[in-house]
């Protein structure tokens, strides 16, 4: 034949995931660190990777790896899964805990890829969406829950791609008004330095999710990890790739894990140049930039599409949102190397004081 069926149902519609990866002198529109590993880490790392056997398969659970980590958050290896990217675990996520005739909660604007998820798996999506200063309406998520009809939720803390942290407050009471899945997707607590974790113990339905691509350096590896109830912990066991995080990974993810202070001067710097970058972007006329807890800031200007284009033109790449739905006018930019941002900021001047279409 030369023919082929439909695929399935659900996917009709569907806009596949893009990252918009644009080759650029200046790189920021992936949230990436722009430092790589430290030269001492890659020569480690150099040493580790020869002895990995590449004809056996990999540990299933990357139990070394994940001993680590359940060990740095004072928790028993059974609280802890690793993934290939926090990717992977939220597309686990909606394996276990949604599909058909059960429902996810989202508050947008958020990472995208969660209702994508919720999609695919024919779980239905109920929206709550943020306030115009991209906050959450604490009220009315928590009315909502109280529906009891809700499966899981997903809170992004610090927000991508607004780069607000929600209350502790909120996220209690939210845990406390509902026994659906509440994960809280920590991708950028390194720069935030906030985290649920001292609640784990305590409430069952807290899920935590957390990644090696951003502060440490390993965008290129995909490494993620889930802290969880080893009840909860066990129902992912049943949806995950088997091997799907592989022995190269799981070396590299242990030898930096172990060397993570080393990492530390490097987010002490991007935590400093995003203030810098805040307050130089207040004085642009025309820009406004919102706070931000994660290695990004987004800001909302007229013609931001036509400033994207004139960023990329002088070598420049930021991440355009200003066709989303609830981000009109908004771009992203992922805090640089202070050569970086100041490149940005030069571009970013000269359009708004007298670039094209102005």
């Amino acid at each position: 034949m030369n023919k082929v069926r439909s695929a399935s149902a659900r996917l009709a519609g569907l806009v596949p995931y893009d990252p918009k990866y644009i080759p650029a002198e200046v790189m920021l529109s992936a949230n990436e660190n722009p430092s790589d590993v430290p030269e001492s880490v890659r020569l480690e790392l150099s040493r580790q990777l020869k002895k990995v056997p590449l004809n056996r398969y990999p540990d299933p659970l990357a139990n070394g790896l994940r001993a680590e980590i359940a060990e740095a958050n004072g928790l028993d290896a059974d609280w802890v899964l690793l993934g290939n990217g926090g990717d992977e675990l939220l597309f686990d996520l909606a394996l276990a805990w949604g599909g058909e005739g059960r429902t996810f909660l989202d508050v947008p604007p958020t990472f995208s890829v969660y209702a994508a998820n919720a999609q695919v798996t024919s779980t239905r999506v109920v929206e709550v969406a943020r306030r115009a200063d991209f906050s959450i309406d604490e009220e009315a998520v928590l009315a909502r829950v109280a529906e009891g009809d809700i499966d899981y939720v997903i809170v992004a803390s610090p927000n991508n791609p607004t780069g607000q942290l929600a209350s502790e407050e909120f996220l209690l009471k939210l845990l406390n008004a509902t026994d659906a899945l509440v994960l809280v997707d920590e991708a950028y607590f390194e720069f935030s330095h906030r985290t649920m974790r001292p609640y784990l113990e305590a409430h069952e339905n807290l899920l935590i999710l957390r990644t090696f691509s951003k502060a440490f350096s390993l965008a290129g590896v995909r490494l993620g990890y889930f802290l969880g109830h080893p009840k909860v912990i066990r129902e992912f066991l049943k949806v995950r790739q088997p091997y799907s995080v592989d022995a190269l990974s799981q070396t590299v993810g242990s030898v930096v894990y172990r060397n993570r202070a080393l990492f530390q001067e490097g987010i002490d710097l991007i935590v400093a140049e995003r203030a810098r970058l805040f307050e130089a972007l207040r004085l642009i006329p025309g820009v406004e930039v919102f706070p931000s807890d994660a290695n990004y800031l987004l800001l909302r200007l007229a013609n931001a599409h036509e400033a994207w284009e004139y960023l990329l033109e002088n070598g420049v790449l930021v991440r355009d949102f200003s066709r989303s739905t609830l981000l009109a006018n908004c771009l992203r930019v992922s805090v640089g190397t202070p050569e970086q941002n100041d490149r940005f900021l030069a571009a970013l001047r000269k359009f708004v004081m007298g670039g094209r279409s102005q």
